[in-house]
This record gives structure tokens, C-alpha cells and sequence, in this order.
């Protein structure tokens, strides 16, 4: 990945400024180039409400019938708080592992719980349907019931909080929390709610002073839920943005600099992420979500030898891309570069490095990240759900053989069972079914900023936006089937006369572009001054012959990545109690990997080598997210 400038030209100045100064000194903060809007400003239309409105007529609307022990009758937040006689939970999972698995598992349901609920109250503000609001609201009420008089919020009783020297869920479970809570003050505006929130995390700022706790500290360098806590820094820039509270994010920083002082088998500590064979080796899910957490670090602290960290963090994530902008780790990155057939990837990974990179387009208002968040979202999220029922891919690769537990029909290991689909997943673990209904509602949140000089469309798609500009009330509709068709129409409705630029961001694939009016292009982005309605349309060659780290072809259409589907025959491995929800394994009707010839590519096919019957054979390329089993890239013929 071509380093982008705003971070080259710091880390340059920073160096000869600063010299070997300590990188967790604090200099001038960055603002963020774009602000981002409340959660609810944006509405999604067409097939991003759609999918919205079918996750909550699916797993997102029904995981509590679904796994009811993980998450109702668990109440681990309330008089189900963890103690010191609690040393073993039955979570489901086969994978056993011992005591280190089993100090995993006490805490694991407040991530099930937690960040299901996160996902099904941005699902519910999103399709505004009543029943499943009143069911958020219910929720709302009870869980602020269990607040403590000194606000604490979270799973622990008072003999264990705080009080750790390893493996913990203290940070974590209060993150996954604390995110859908404030998901629904930005809808409600319930001021209860926020100085909730405000409470419970003033009294982790009270357990773990800054500059004089160590909240990272363990006597084991192998931890999950303990490191799953630095994400605790998205609930605090959150907070900042909606308080003005430097404190916050101050201690964003103190978290980062402990977390890098401890040792810990982590990705995102300072010293590894500037030494350039240090390769990231650890749980993908940890290495993406903590990507948020060193830019937040390093835009807050303003220090250029962090803001340098970010920059090599990006290279180093870059290496782990498949074609469908997927990272690899399955569940672990092991020093591997991303393969499309060798290296799985997991959808919590989807949806962590998918938020990292739109945080990141914000905060830079570089069009790149924009890129990578639309060809994630559009193939490899897409690609992970089953096209015909409500159920996702724990793990999945870009060149999907085979889906029956292990890797492309790998079945040495019995208790491989992640590469299946399925509502739930209790057999692992219950974390990637409630990230699949939290995507969509991230990717609508992050579809609309304000820049300097007006509302920024920075990540496409059909939706409504309405903000306030100069203090009139503002919404634009963006009709559009975006990514499946080219064109937009961007119709803008004021209160009064308000004189704004709208910018959209011109999509990387687009060779060129039509406005119906006077525009200025300019880095990345169109902008429209004075918009009353306007229709763009991207145009490009048509569909793009692309090769990967091997040198092995792929197509994309736009912003799509296509694939060959294979024939496939389902086999139900598991039927739930409630009706429509069912386990799926898939097996290959016919085992051919075709190769490509070379030549003329098209949107009515391809032509590639069969080697079954030694024989071209012209094939329609279909989008990853109409497939289940498929292949994407393609060897050259020999």
C-alpha cells in the first residue's frame, strides 16, 4: 500500500524534530478531516435496508430464541456477575483448550450478548420498525437497572473487578455494552443514557488512574479478552465527540502506552508495528479492531512517531488483503500473506477491519480507505452470508471448494467445524454471527460526513442523510443500486436557502465520470456547489483483468469482485427449535479448478480452460455475494 502523504511528510518532520523522543509524548493533536454524523442521520434504502430488514427477520432478530442459555438466562451483567467461586461456564464450544480456554469462556457471553444487542438496536433505529424498538428499549431500561451506585456497569462482582494479573473481560465486556448504548442515545437523545455512560466509564478512569495503573498487565503474555479491551478506546473518542471532554481522550493514550509497555502476543504494540520483520502473527480479530486504537492513539496525541506506527501498521495490513479485501487469519495471521485458497479469513474480522478503515476515512479523508471499506463490504461480507438462508460463514476464503467444517474439505481435525454455515456457531464460539448483523449498520453510519464545506457522500450506496448546515436542517436522498449499477442521483431538500458543497468520493475503479451540472474534481473527490438534485455516473472499461500476490488472475465489475459459482448440494446438519433456522455444510457437484487463457474478458463471460475435458469453456462470472461455493482467482493456463 502506497503511503499516504499526510502521514509521510509527518513522520519526516517528526524525526528530525523530535529525534528519539518517547512516541507517547504528547504534541498537538490532528483533527479529523471529516466529522462524522450520530448514529441514525444516516438511513439506509433499496437493498442496504433490505438486507437490514432481513438480518432482523433472521439471526440478528432471534439469536436470544436461538442460543437462549448464552444469552438470556446468562445474566451476566446483572445477578449472573462473575465471582471468584465461578470457575467454569458451559459456552458450547468444542475446542476445549484447558484452564486457559476455560478463563476465556467466563467472560465470553458478555460478548455474545453485548454485541448482538449492538447490532440489533442499530438494525431496529435503522428499519424503524416498532416491535424490534421496543424490544431495544426494554433492553436499555433493564440493563441501566443493573448500574451499581458508584457506576460500574459490567460482569464482575465487587470482590473480582479491577483486580486482575491475566486474562479478564473487565474492559471488553463494557465495550461491547457501552457501544449500543450509545448507539441508542444518538437515536433517543435520553440524556439518562449518556450520563450512564459517563458514569460507568469515570469509574474505570477511578480503578485504573492514568499514568498509575496497569490495565494491561498480565502474568501471561497470552491473552483475549484482556487485549479485546483496547477496542475500550472507541467508546471514549465516542464520548469526546459527544461531550467536548479533552479527558477522554487523554486516556486513549494512557490505554495505548500501557498496552504497548506490557507483554503481551499482540500485533498492535508499539515497538512491532515499527520493526519491519515483525510480521503480524496474531488473532486476526485483535489485529484489525486494534487499528482504530493506534489512530485514535496517534491523532490524539499528534505525536509523529506514532502517527509513523499507524502508517507501517497499514503496510503491514495490507499484506494480509485477499482479492475481495478480506484479511487473513483463520483465526490466527501466523506470519502468512493473504492466499485466496490457503488463508481463511473470520467475519468478525470483516466487520472490525471494516470499521477501522471507515474510522480512518474519516480522520484522513483519504478516498483510499473508502476504496478498501466498499471492497470489503460489497464482496467479502457479502460472500460470507448464505445467499438463500439466515446464516453466515464463521470462516470463508476468497477460492471456497468446499464447505464441510475444515479448510476447502480438509477434515483432519473433528473439532474444525468454522467453515460451515450456520445462524449461530455455539460449536466454536457465538461471536461472528452477532458482528454479521452489526456490518451493514456500520458501513450506513459511516456513509456520510461533514467536511469544511458541506455533507461528504464517502462510502456509496442507496440511503438518506439529514444534518443540520449554518443551523438549517438539511437531507439529501441517494437513489442509487450502487455497487450493481453505476449512476446516482443526489436530490438535496433544505429548510431555507443554505449555500454548501456537497463532495462525493470518486470511486478508485472509475475511470471517468458524468455530472448533470458544473463540477470540480480534485482529490478523489466530485464537488457539487449549490446542489439542488444532481446524477452522476461512474463509467470504467468494463470488467478489469486484476492479478494477486501470485500472479493469479481475478475480475472485478466495479466495485465487485466476480467469481465462477460452483454447483453445490446443501446438507442440513443441524435444525434449530424456532422454524427456518438450520445448520448448512456444502459439497462440490464437480471438483474443477478452471485456469485462464488470456484474452477478451466481458460482462457475459469468460473464457477459461477446463482441464476435465481439456477444452475453453466460456463461463458468466457472477458477483461473490450471489455464491456459496465459487472460485475468484484463476492460474494461467499451462
Amino acid at each position: 500500500m502506497r503511503r499516504h502523504s499526510v502521514f509521510f511528510i509527518v513522520m519526516l518532520l517528526g524525526r528530525a524534530a523530535f529525534g528519539q523522543d518517547s512516541a507517547f509524548v504528547q504534541r498537538t493533536p490532528r483533527p479529523e478531516v471529516f466529522t462524522p454524523l450520530p448514529f441514525g442521520a444516516v438511513r439506509p434504502a433499496g437493498w442496504l435496508a433490505a438486507q437490514i430488514r432481513g438480518n432482523l427477520e433472521g439471526f440478528t432478530g432471534h439469536l436470544d430464541s436461538l442460543v437462549p442459555n448464552l444469552v438470556v438466562k446468562d445474566d451476566i451483567y446483572g445477578k449472573d456477575r462473575l465471582t471468584k467461586d465461578v470457575t467454569r461456564k458451559d459456552v458450547g464450544a468444542l475446542a476445549g483448550g484447558g484452564d486457559a480456554a476455560e478463563v476465556q469462556y467466563l467472560w465470553w457471553n458478555s460478548e455474545t450478548q453485548s454485541n448482538w444487542r449492538d447490532g440489533f438496536i442499530r438494525s431496529a433505529v435503522l428499519t424503524g420498525d416498532s416491535v424490534y424498538l421496543r424490544r431495544a428499549a426494554a433492553y436499555v431500561r433493564r440493563i441501566l437497572s443493573t448500574q451499581d451506585k458508584d457506576g460500574y456497569l459490567g460482569v464482575y462482582d465487587p470482590g473480582l473487578r479491577y483486580r486482575f494479573d491475566g486474562e479478564n473481560g473487565e474492559l471488553w465486556a463494557k465495550t461491547t455494552l457501552l457501544r449500543g448504548l450509545l448507539a441508542w442515545y444518538a437515536y433517543t437523545r435520553n440524556r439518562k443514557v449518556l450520563v450512564a455512560v459517563e458514569r460507568a466509564v469515570g469509574d474505570v478512569m477511578v480503578h485504573y488512574p492514568a499514568g498509575r495503573s496497569r490495565p494491561f498487565f498480565s502474568k501471561s503474555p497470552d491473552v483475549g479478552g484482556l487485549s479485546h479491551g483496547l477496542m475500550f478506546t472507541d467508546v471514549l473518542e465516542e464520548l469526546y465527540r459527544l461531550t467536548g471532554r479533552r479527558v477522554y481522550l487523554d486516556y486513549v493514550l494512557f490505554l495505548y502506552k500501557d498496552f504497548s509497555e506490557e507483554t503481551l502476543h499482540e500485533d498492535a504494540q508499539y515497538a512491532k508495528l515499527v520493526d519491519p520483520g515483525d510480521y503480524l502473527r496474531g488473532h486476526g480479530v485483535h489485529t484489525y479492531e486494534h487499528l482504530r486504537a493506534v489512530a485514535a492513539a496517534a491523532y490524539t496525541s499528534g505525536n509523529p512517531f506514532l502517527m509513523r506506527a499507524l502508517d507501517d501498521y497499514l503496510d503491514k495490513v495490507s499484506r494480509e488483503l485477499t482479492p475481495s479485501g478480506a484479511p487473513a487469519g483463520d483465526e490466527w495471521i501466523g506470519g502468512r500473506p493473504a492466499d485466496a485458497t490457503a488463508t481463511g479469513y473470520e467475519y468478525c474480522s470483516l466487520e472490525e477491519l471494516l470499521d477501522s478503515y471507515a474510522d480512518l476515512l474519516g480522520k484522513t479523508g483519504a478516498p483510499v480507505f473508502g476504496d478498501r471499506v466498499e471492497r470489503l463490504f460489497f464482496n467479502a461480507a457479502q460472500g460470507a452470508r448464505d445467499p438463500h438462508a439466515s446464516c453466515i460463514a464463521y470462516l470463508k476464503t476468497d477460492n471456497s471448494y468446499e464447505m464441510t467444517g475444515g479448510l476447502n474439505g480438509d477434515d483432519h481435525d473433528p473439532r474444525q467445524t468454522r467453515y460451515k454455515y450456520s445462524p449461530v456457531h455455539q460449536d466454536v464460539a457465538v461471536c461472528c454471527v452477532p458482528n454479521a448483523g452489526r456490518v451493514a449498520p456500520y458501513y450506513v453510519r459511516q456513509m456520510w460526513m461533514l467536511g469544511p464545506t458541506g455533507p461528504v457522500a464517502t462510502l456509496l450506496g442507496p440511503c438518506t442523510v439529514r444534518f443540520a448546515w449554518k443551523g438549517v436542517p438539511v437531507s439529501i436522498s441517494e437513489e442509487t443500486d450502487y455497487p450493481y449499477g453505476r449512476a446516482m442521483t443526489f436530490v438535496v431538500h433544505a429548510a431555507r436557502p443554505v449555500d454548501f458543497t456537497l463532495a462525493v468520493r470518486r470511486p478508485d475503479w472509475a475511470t471517468g465520470v458524468s455530472v448533470s451540472g458544473a463540477y470540480i474534481g480534485k482529490n478523489g473527490y466530485i464537488y457539487v456547489r449549490r446542489p439542488g438534485k444532481v446524477r452522476i455516473t461512474f463509467t470504467s472499461s468494463g470488467v478489469r483483468v486484476c492479478r494477486d500476490s501470485k500472479g493469479d488472475a481475478y475480475f472485478m465489475n466495479g466495485a465487485l469482485v466476480l467469481a465462477r459459482p460452483i454447483p453445490a448440494t446443501p446438507v442440513v446438519t443441524r435444525r434449530y427449535p424456532l422454524p427456518g433456522f438450520y445448520d448448512y455444510k456444502y459439497k462440490p457437484d464437480s471438483a474443477v479448478r478452471y485456469a485462464y487463457r488470456g484474452g477478451r474478458v466481458s460482462a457475459d463471460g469468460v473464457s477459461f480452460w477446463n482441464p476435465a475435458t481439456g477444452q475453453p469453456e466460456t463461463v458468466r462470472l457472477v458477483p461473490m455475494g450471489e455464491t456459496v461455493l465459487r472460485q475468484v482467482t484463476f492460474p494461467s493456463k499451462p
